[in-house]
């Protein structure tokens, strides 16, 4: 999944331009992983890594985590969790958003966190 990759590759070259710590061994260092592995996965010749080395990326580029997997094809165990709580419920409501505006969307969010009922 090249997508995963070309999104990890591009910020880490980013945040390399203002910071050298940013190289492609020192991230792999620090997120515990081999260089030749992160720059596989960046290429997108292996699939992307576990939902805990993606979490570690996206702690490490200062990334949204949920994003990073969604881009990696995944989703997290917590998110796992809440929909299987209620399957068909969930399912009904990503499809029904599927098509609705970011806008829409949104408003739905921040009257559910707001408890605005």
């Amino acid at each position: 999944m090249t997508q995963f990759g070309d999104h990890v590759r591009q910020i880490r070259e980013a945040r390399r331009s203002g910071d050298a710590s940013f190289s492609l061994r020192q991230v792999a260092q620090r997120v515990g992983v081999e260089p030749a592995y992160l720059s596989k996965v960046e290429r997108g010749e292996v699939p992307p890594p576990s939902e805990q080395m993606i979490a570690r990326l996206a702690d490490e580029l200062g990334e949204d985590p949920d994003v990073l997997l969604a881009l990696g094809g995944k989703v997290s165990a917590e998110l796992q969790a809440i929909i299987r709580q209620r399957p068909k419920l969930f399912a009904d409501l990503l499809r029904q958003l599927k098509e609705a505006p970011d806008h829409a969307v949104l408003r739905l969010v921040r009257e559910v966190r707001d408890g605005d009922w």
